[in-house]
């Protein structure tokens, strides 16, 4: 049997559902690779994995997608690891360094500056770590494990998250489980099972993946929100809403 190619973030708010897949009877039926949220999604356009935990905004660049699971990587409050970093106020802020790890969260970056801050700032796409250049009226959006790091060197935060909440009222939905064709429907059940065992053993997940710079129980219990909930759908289509919306503005 074909093994399913499954693309998983490699990023700490994916470890308890690495944890899970890993130790749950559907690994035998999956070969999982690990890359960063843009190669993840890349990897989904090109058809070299059949399904990927990928940022949401490469859903509209798809020929076909599935959302194959009830978990996902959301918020519904401050996520911590998704934010503008900079070392003044963002009203003083001229330009923002794009983090090139994940189309979803530049492409929030801009719906939040444009609609719900009112900023025209300039915008600079990076390809290698640029958090040196965050400094001055230079500030940069930054993801993941390194926007962990970033909390601690940056005075002022302005988390993508929270402020989505405030400008909709909706959660937000980072990355989701989308395939690019039809998965056999028991492949699909157990792994909805393998992602809910992994959610099922946070306080394991914590003893194996120590990490001094953040409270890893609370990132994944108070900030990280896995499960993919009707609210979240709703936030979720209102974000393609904008990104719709967005493609046909630049069509114009």
């Amino acid at each position: 049997m074909n093994k399913i190619k499954v693309g998983i973030v490699n990023y700490l708010n994916t470890k308890p559902l690495i944890f899970g897949i890993q130790r749950a009877p559907v690994v035998d039926q999956l070969l999982l690779i690990e890359d960063y949220p843009a190669n993840i999604a890349r990897m989904l356009m090109e058809g070299t994995i059949d399904v990927g935990l990928v940022p949401v905004a490469v859903i509209p660049h798809l020929k076909e997608h599935h959302i194959i699971t009830d978990y996902c990587i959301g918020c519904e409050g401050p996520v911590a690891s998704v934010a503008i970093f900079s070392e003044v106020p963002l009203e003083k802020v001229e330009k923002v360094l794009l983090d090139y790890q994940s189309r979803t969260s530049v492409a929030l970056a801009k719906v939040l500056l444009r609609k719900f801050w009112k900023m025209e700032v300039e915008l600079i796409d990076t390809k290698d770590d640029y958090r040196s250049q965050i400094k001055g009226t230079t500030a940069g959006v930054v993801i993941g494990d390194r926007a962990l790091e970033q909390r601690k060197v940056s005075p002022y935060i302005y988390d993508l998250g929270e402020a989505w909440i405030a400008m909709t009222g909706l959660p937000f939905v980072f990355a989701a489980w989308v395939s690019n064709k039809q998965l056999p429907a028991d492949f699909i059940e157990a792994f909805d099972a393998a992602n809910k065992l992994g959610l099922q053993h946070i306080e394991t997940a914590v003893a194996e993946n120590p990490y001094p710079l953040f409270d890893l129980r609370k990132y994944w219990t108070e900030h990280i929100s896995y499960e993919l909930t009707p609210n979240k759908r709703k936030g979720l289509e209102k974000f393609l809403e904008f990104l719709f919306a967005e493609s046909a503005i630049r069509k114009v």
